[in-house]
């Protein structure tokens, strides 16, 4: 048995599994921005578990950002008080279990090659939509984590003109096509525009349910934001040539959402001259991932589980 981790930068998503992937149990924290507050709460979680089921073989963690071998965070996304904390250290010395933390799109991308739709694929993509763009690479059925581990932060990408001052990443693929980072930002840079007064918004699904009442600003910047997400995923398709590019996050469990972003997609290839003309030939699919909100979870129980059993699972 094994405790999985799923942090993300508003939720911890958390769970129970057995050894081979099976969730037999599962819930979710709000995501606390105080280090030793959250390793408290971690513990306390995997005690609660160890009392239920008795034997734990250890504990997998997947989390955002540059994440080295031995568990160091150069960067953890959105949670900055994260950054040069080494959780995995620390949670084997408070809970006696071996611990493994993997970059959060690494461990998506590696829990669909165990378990979830890219079973037998060995080059492929694995993108995770939610407060930034994380990416996990399969390049001949291994993770490719790059020098220094950063490999797949194509968040970070610029997919529009340079603004004349200040932070270049106002236009990067993280500000605009993130869930959150994204959607959510531009939405409330657009409406403190207007008012300044205005309340922020920063749940996807509140903006998605402005645009279907017919609000202009929503319908605005909804638009705006399924045409950036298109376009970065051509660039990456033009860039990596992958079997597949699956996608994960919330939002990728909208069945709506899902058929909206795929005719906006075929809309960006059919003007895209070369792409069209492999179009159907080699172009990749872009596809939600079958794990959805639970890959990051899973993914980082097979490599602690890899890790204990010393063996290749997939």
């Amino acid at each position: 048995m094994y405790v999985g981790f799923d942090i993300g930068g508003t939720t911890v998503k958390y769970g129970v599994l057995d050894e081979t992937g099976n969730i037999l149990e599962k819930a979710a924290i709000p995501t606390n921005y105080d280090l030793a507050e959250f390793l408290d709460e971690l513990v306390a979680i995997v005690e609660k578990a160890q009392e239920h089921y008795k034997k734990m073989d250890g504990i997998g963690i997947s989390a955002p950002g540059i994440i080295q071998k031995d568990g160091y965070m150069q960067t953890a996304g959105a949670i900055k008080p994260f950054y040069g904390a080494n959780i995995k250290v620390e949670l084997e010395r408070r809970t006696g279990l071996a611990v493994s933390i993997e970059n959060d799109a690494n461990a998506a991308a590696i829990a669909e090659r165990w378990i979830g739709n890219a079973i037998g694929l060995d080059n492929y993509l694995c993108i995770v939509l939610g407060t930034g763009i994380g990416g996990g690479i399969v390049i001949n059925g291994e993770v490719y984590r790059g020098a220094h581990g950063m490999a797949g932060e194509f968040g970070w990408s610029i997919i529009d003109t340079l603004p004349k001052i200040g932070d270049i990443e106002e236009v990067s693929w993280n500000k605009r096509a993130a869930t959150v980072g994204g959607l959510c930002y531009q939405y409330n840079l657009a409406q403190k525009a207007a008012d300044k007064n205005a309340i922020d918004i920063w749940d996807a699904r509140e903006i998605f349910a402005k645009e279907a009442a017919g609000e202009t600003l929503a319908l605005k910047i909804v638009d705006q934001f399924l045409t950036d997400l298109a376009v970065g995923m051509l660039n990456l398709i033009s860039c990596f040539d992958p079997e597949v590019i699956l996608f994960g996050g919330g939002i990728s469990s909208n069945k709506e959402f899902n058929e909206r972003f795929q005719m906006r997609l075929s809309e960006v290839m059919n003007r895209h001259e070369s792409i069209y003309y492999l179009k159907d030939q080699t172009i990749a699919a872009v596809r939600p991932a079958k794990l959805q909100n639970d890959a990051g979870m899973i993914g980082a129980v097979y490599q602690i589980h890899r890790q204990v059993t010393k063996k290749q699972v997939i």
